[in-house]
This record gives structure tokens, C-alpha cells and sequence, in this order.
């Protein structure tokens, strides 16, 4: 991708924009490109794992297994046809 076109951008977004990449010795297109790396990669937080939240919340109580429960066989699907 080359480039990336935002219309209507408010003027004060795009005044900071200005400040802060001549704060920051960037031109703006820099500064944009700053701004989405830092979004996108170092404020990412890992995925959330189910069973390590669960393993977590129980390790309290200490080992034990849940048994396993017996299911019925899949019942046939009903056909409303006559």
C-alpha cells in the first residue's frame, strides 16, 4: 500500500498532527506513521486464553479432573414434509 488518503480530518487533529512532528523533528506524514506503529504494535495485548484464565481461578482448589459426561447419540433431523 502506498498511500492512505483521510478526508475530512478536523483541523485541530490536524494542527497537533503539525506541533507534534515539528516537536519531534518529522514531517507529518512521519509523524502519522509514528503514531499508527505505536498503536498497532506496542500497545497490543497478548489474546486472551480461556483455559489459562480458568487455571488461574481455580488453581486454589488444588488438582482435579472433571469427569467426562456421557451424551446422548445426535438425535435425527425432523423433516416436515409429509
Amino acid at each position: 500500500m502506498d498511500s492512505i488518503t483521510i478526508s475530512n480530518l478536523d483541523e485541530n487533529i490536524k494542527n497537533i498532527l503539525q506541533q507534534q512532528a515539528e516537536k519531534n523533528g518529522r514531517s507529518v506524514e512521519a509523524e502519522i506513521k509514528e503514531i499508527l506503529r505505536i498503536a498497532l504494535t506496542e500497545n497490543q495485548q497478548p489474546p486472551i486464553n480461556i483455559v489459562t484464565m480458568l487455571e488461574k481461578r481455580f488453581a486454589h482448589l488444588g488438582e482435579f479432573e472433571i469427569p467426562e459426561i456421557q451424551r446422548e447419540a445426535i438425535r435425527p433431523i425432523p423433516n416436515f414434509e409429509s
